[in-house]
């Protein structure tokens, strides 16, 4: 079993940035895929952002050049630098790690932009 703990949301006015961060713990070796998805309301969750073991990363058009995934293997811990962030990145924020044949899912975090 993998548990992930998420860190990091907030409020933040257009143009500010914010880190998300996730750590894992539990049965953590041959964590392949890390990545962030987001869920706004009334929306389906997205992909926002992933990489894998060897560090390629992938971005939603929406969010490359602003955003920016990264992982520290050491700690088990996957980060999302968000900067310029704007309205529409409002939506609570999931952080999701592929380990073989499962997946797992942080409890999410609230990312709110106001205009």
């Amino acid at each position: 079993q993998v548990l992930l703990v998420e860190s990091g949301g907030g409020l933040v006015q257009a143009g500010g940035s914010l880190r998300l961060s996730c750590a894992a713990s539990g049965s953590i070796a041959s964590i392949n895929t890390m990545a962030w998805y987001r869920q706004a309301p009334g929306k389906q969750r997205d992909l926002v952002a992933a990489i894998s073991s060897g560090g390629s990363p992938n971005y939603a058009d929406s969010v490359k050049g602003r955003f920016t995934i990264s992982r520290d293997n050491a700690k088990n811990t996957v980060y999302l630098q968000m900067n310029n962030l704007k309205p529409e990145d409002t939506a609570v924020y999931y952080c999701y790690m592929r380990k073989l044949l499962y997946t797992y899912w942080g409890q999410g975090t609230q990312v709110t932009v106001s205009s």
